[in-house]
């Protein structure tokens, strides 16, 4: 059995973080999804995200296998959402971004545990509900999401400088 846990990352951590992510981008061109082909996530989001103390690294026998930013509060995105509606508009939520596993790690289900702990995480810290987006060709995002029970509620746009900016929204909210 491998000890898998996560923690925040630091600086440090940057190159291995933008390893996975440029591994996620790589993979999802493959798959033929226009989301994160335009250089975002880019050095300079994923160090802010370092530097808020919100991006979460997931360690599995001492090697980072993963990484999320994991924002507690009002996502900008958010506050406009098209051909649907939030279940719950009037408690704070955590909203997962930017996760994705490193090459090397797949297969391994590991994308399950991370979205655990990290809600078993906000949860702890008060939050009980969970907002997330994901391109239309993000297949594998999609069911990520269902399997936790996360609930498709509408289209959002992100604020990016992508030909394809709109999202489908999910939202999670528990007891």
């Amino acid at each position: 059995m491998s000890l898998i846990f996560i923690k925040r990352a630091t600086l440090r951590d940057l190159p291995a973080v933008t390893a996975i992510i440029d591994h996620a981008k790589a993979q999802l061109k493959a798959a033929g999804s226009p989301q994160w082909q335009d250089g975002y996530p880019d050095a300079v989001a994923l160090k802010q995200d370092v530097d808020a103390q919100q991006c979460w690294l997931l360690v599995v026998d001492g090697q980072v296998a993963g990484t999320a930013t994991m924002v507690i509060g009002d996502d900008p995105n958010y506050l406009h959402i098209e051909n649907g509606q939030w279940q719950n508009n009037q408690d704070p939520y955590a909203t997962i971004h930017r996760i994705a596993i490193g090459a090397g790690f797949a297969g391994q289900h590991l994308s399950h545990f991370f979205f655990s702990n990290l809600i078993s995480q906000a949860y702890r810290e008060g939050v009980r509900n969970f907002r997330m987006d994901t391109h239309v060709k993000n297949q594998q995002m999609q069911a990520i999401a269902r399997s936790f029970g996360y609930k498709h509620r509408g289209t959002i746009y992100v604020d990016e400088q992508t030909r394809d900016a709109s999202r489908l929204a999910y939202e999670l909210n528990l007891d």
